[in-house]
């Protein structure tokens, strides 16, 4: 390859590596740890993308369309995951390295379903004590890996991971 067409795929490289490095560290273990820089790739004109907060942004759940379909989304717009390994009702498995991989969408009050969102809030109490939104009893998740509303980056991480669809 010339330095050119490096310098042309170099995001979506970065991306490709960043993401089988988070499929790694959501192996059975749960110990690796990727963490988010607070900073989006560079767009190929040297300008910074605009980041996103991972922050819950409030406890409203909506739904808003992707390239996947209608998705639920939090406050900040951002996708909603839901994790396979979450089989017991309202109870998150995900903690540690993988809590850092994936950001649980935290609320201080109530739930609220916002527009096209026909299922049931909830919040429980995870083993660190803030309280976490299920839907239809299944915990809900951001993506570090996701910089914008409206990514997906995601769905199908390691086999376990899933957007939330209403």
């Amino acid at each position: 390859m010339t330095l050119h067409s490096l310098r042309a795929n170099a995001p979506r490289l970065f991306s490709l590596g960043a993401i089988a490095v988070l499929i790694a560290a959501c192996g059975a273990s749960g110990t690796a740890t990727v963490k988010p820089t607070g900073t989006a790739a560079a767009a190929p004109t040297g300008t910074a993308a605009p980041v996103v907060s991972m922050a819950p942004g409030g406890s409203t759940v909506a739904t808003a369309s992707t390239s996947l379909g209608t998705v639920l989304v939090g406050s900040n717009g951002m996708t909603l995951y839901i994790f396979d390994a979450d089989t017991e009702a309202n109870k998150s498995t995900c903690s540690g390295g993988c809590a850092s991989n994936w950001p649980a969408l935290t609320a201080t009050g109530t739930a609220t379903a916002g527009t096209g969102v026909t299922g049931t809030l909830a919040t429980f109490a995870r083993d660190d004590g803030t309280m976490q939104v299920s839907y239809n009893t299944k915990p809900l998740y951001f993506f570090a890996g996701d910089s914008a509303a409206g990514q997906t980056n995601g769905d199908g991480v390691g086999g376990k991971w899933h957007i939330a669809k209403p």
